[in-house]
């Protein structure tokens, strides 16, 4: 593995996408919610920086299976995701790829009578975006590479490693 991001770089851009999303929220309460299971570090550790009224929710999307590095069949599964109706909802995922996954929450979330949606994303991969998305929080722009560490995971391995990692061709 060819290391990208250090666990001190994301650290950083972690606590200063905090404060930037502390300004835009204000004192209106925020619902947190993580696309499982990629985006369990970086939601825990934003949301140690935030001082905004929140609460925390799941869902859970995946259309990586297995020992894969190429997206398949989008799997939803909504039961984790708390009442969001009239509420704002901040979409928090580990990474924008071909935009299909966080295309296809957004258009769910809407659906469930939220007051607003906003899409952060720790990193969004260059070169692969299929659906028009433009998150509002961006952590990183990366090259067109696999991506593993910080939650995200070849085959359900390499997700506690601190930093962000190019995994080599399997």
């Amino acid at each position: 593995m060819k290391l990208l991001l250090s666990a001190e770089q994301i650290q950083t851009r972690i606590a200063s996408l905090a404060r930037q999303i502390g300004v835009d929220y204000r004192d209106r309460p925020v619902t947190i919610v993580g696309v499982l299971t990629g985006s369990l570090m970086f939601l825990a550790d934003l949301v140690r920086h935030l001082e905004v009224p929140l609460r925390i929710g799941f869902i859970q999307a995946s259309s990586y299976r297995g020992p894969s590095t190429k997206p398949g069949e989008l799997h939803i599964a909504p039961e984790l995701l708390p009442d969001v109706r009239d509420r704002h909802v901040l979409l928090l995922d580990d990474i924008l790829d071909t935009g299909q996954t966080l295309g296809y929450l957004v258009r769910h979330l809407r659906g469930q009578g939220v007051a607003s949606v906003r899409v952060g994303v720790l990193l969004r991969k260059l070169g692969r975006q299929q659906v028009v998305l433009e998150p509002e929080y961006i952590g990183f722009d990366i090259p067109n590479a696999f991506v593993v560490g910080y939650g995200l995971d070849y085959n359900d391995e390499f997700r506690q490693l601190p930093y962000i990692a190019v995994l080599e061709e399997q």
